[in-house]
């Protein structure tokens, strides 16, 4: 890491712009601002979720998840420079059928909820939910590699599995959504 930060302040960002990596200055309220915010707000959201006793094969992954965001934030912030690839949603999808393989089929739709660990998960997949949309809205004015929506995608899924996984970890169940429960 070539620039050390010596003072956090920079009042550089005063007047409602911040700058990119490549030294370009936009607005804090552009579609590409927006995104990176959602994925640094996602990978904020992971942290919390790993303060949580979690088993070793889901803090690892998580982990890498936590690094492969940071990645994908950087690739936000320089228009034009790659990192993300393929092979990161290959992985995602590896630990989506591996976490998958012991859960039974899911025959109704569930409820965020059970485990305080589930719950965080659900959290963390509708957060990801809402960066993987600031990310396709960018993609309306600028072009933004393929690699990272996917990734995002896949991203969701993974915490939705690992949320039932969890739920399992902590001996419950999923919670299930009852139609109609409260129609009178």
């Amino acid at each position: 890491m070539a620039n050390r930060l010596t003072r956090i302040y920079t009042r550089t960002g005063d007047a409602g712009t911040t700058g990119l990596a490549d030294g370009s200055r936009v607005a804090k309220d552009a579609p590409r601002i927006e995104a990176i915010g959602g994925v640094d707000e996602l990978n904020s959201v992971i942290g919390v979720l790993l303060c949580e006793e979690l088993p070793a094969a889901i803090r690892a992954c998580l982990d890498g998840v936590q690094h492969d965001l940071f990645d994908l934030g950087g690739e936000l912030s320089v228009p034009g420079h790659t990192i993300m690839s393929e092979a990161h949603s290959k992985r995602l999808e590896e630990a989506l059928d591996a976490f998958n393989a012991g859960l039974p089929p899911l025959k109704d739709f569930i409820l965020p909820g059970g485990s305080r660990a589930a719950s965080l998960a659900h959290v963390a997949r509708t957060v990801c939910r809402r960066a993987e949309r600031a990310v396709v809205a960018l993609t309306k004015s600028e072009r933004v590699a393929p690699p990272l929506l996917q990734y995002l995608n896949r991203l969701s899924d993974l915490l939705f599995v690992l949320s039932r996984t969890l739920n399992r970890h902590a001996g419950g169940d999923d919670v299930y959504w009852q139609q109609g429960k409260n129609r009178a």
